[in-house]
């Protein structure tokens, strides 16, 4: 049984990401600052190593019941069917067996046998407007269990977007936990206590967390590693946001992924794409079995190959992606480093891109 220290009050001065981060490691920091609507995109990490990037990941709330008339059962929803979270009634997810958290939920780090993690980071945020109406001053603090430990307390070291918009009042948070995963390693990480509310609403209730893991295997080929984060919404007007990722060369064949984590996709409602580019070049869409083109922000959590192990396992999320998509298909453009690009014509939230991307020498 996992105990926990349980919510004391706890008053978090968040940093804000500079212009243009070139992190290079666990111990690179931020300047101070305070909550901001919107923070640019910018880089969290680099490496260039034998090995790859791993995530784990899930979401804090889901449906209790239909509200909708027309909305599916909350148990069709939770199977996979098309379901969006404002035609539910949405409650906590909380599996483990403390009375002193109210939300919590378990996904898997997989990593190689003889892997050396070089840099971890823990990703979480969610909507505070719901049926109830959450304080944001508990953005910056969750809860980590490692595979097998008690709950410690984790407090954001970095940036708290932090945005009203419509209906919606969303955010997302990180810290760095490099120390935490190099010495647990791989296994079921528990993360509780997302500051997250419960409800039903014309916007919806959603999120979750993602845990984000580079690691060195000798074994592995030679990748580009990079991690960016930031926070924006994407609109409801085809609002694009592109990345390029210095330093990560465009495959030229099957050789690499490219992660999303992203708030309030809807399955079923289309428009939302992401792709790749070499440089300034026309973008290919990326999608899996999965992910089709045009519906990627579709409330899953997936990864290619067999699917990590995950509690609650729902395949619809109801609002909260974090996607590894494979670069099956030579990016558009005549070289340079890759670009991603993100487009939506419904309304989310983009936090994190991150890719592992073989390298040519």
């Amino acid at each position: 049984m996992r105990h926990s220290p349980g919510l004391r009050r706890v008053f978090v001065v968040p940093l804000a990401l500079a212009a243009c981060l070139a992190a290079t490691g666990p111990g690179s920091a931020a300047p101070p600052g305070g909550e901001r609507t919107r923070v640019d995109f910018a880089q969290r990490y680099r490496a260039l190593q034998h090995g790859g990037i791993v995530r784990a990941a899930n979401s804090a709330i889901t449906c209790r019941r239909a509200v909708a008339r027309t909305a599916a059962s909350c148990a069709a929803a939770r199977g996979g069917t098309a379901g969006v979270n404002d035609d539910f009634d949405m409650a906590y997810i909380d599996v483990d067996d403390d009375p002193n958290t109210y939300n919590s939920s378990t996904g898997e780090v997989r990593l190689p046998p003889h892997a050396r993690v070089t840099y971890a980071r823990l990703y979480w945020g969610g909507n505070l407007r719901a049926g109830e109406q959450k304080s944001p001053k508990d953005n910056g603090r969750v809860l980590i269990a490692e595979p097998g430990g008690r709950y410690r307390p984790v407090v954001a070291d970095t940036l708290t977007g932090h945005r009203v918009a419509g209906d919606a009042d969303a955010f997302q948070a990180s810290a760095d936990v490099t120390g935490l995963v190099r010495t647990a390693g791989g296994g079921s990480y528990t993360v509780a206590q997302v500051n997250v509310a419960k409800g039903h609403s014309r916007t919806g209730a959603w999120g979750g967390w993602t845990l984000v893991v580079a690691y060195e295997d000798a074994a592995e080929p030679l990748r580009a590693l990079t991690v960016w984060d930031g926070f924006d919404s994407t609109g409801k007007n085809g609002h694009r946001h592109t990345l390029r990722l210095r330093g990560v060369p465009a495959p030229t064949a099957a050789g690499g992924i490219a992660g999303v984590v992203a708030y309030d996709g809807d399955r079923g409602r289309l428009g939302d794409t992401v792709g790749v580019a070499a440089g300034r070049g026309r973008a290919v869409p990326l999608s899996d079995d999965a992910n089709p083109v045009g519906d990627v922000l579709n409330s899953t959590i997936s990864e290619p190959g067999p699917p990590v192990r995950r509690t609650p396992a729902y395949p619809n999320t109801l609002g909260y992606d974090s996607d590894v998509l494979p670069l099956t298909t030579r990016p558009g453009g005549q070289g340079g480093d890759l670009t991603v690009h993100l487009s939506s014509r419904e309304s989310a939230w983009v936090g994190v891109v991150f890719a592992a991307v073989d390298a040519r020498r």
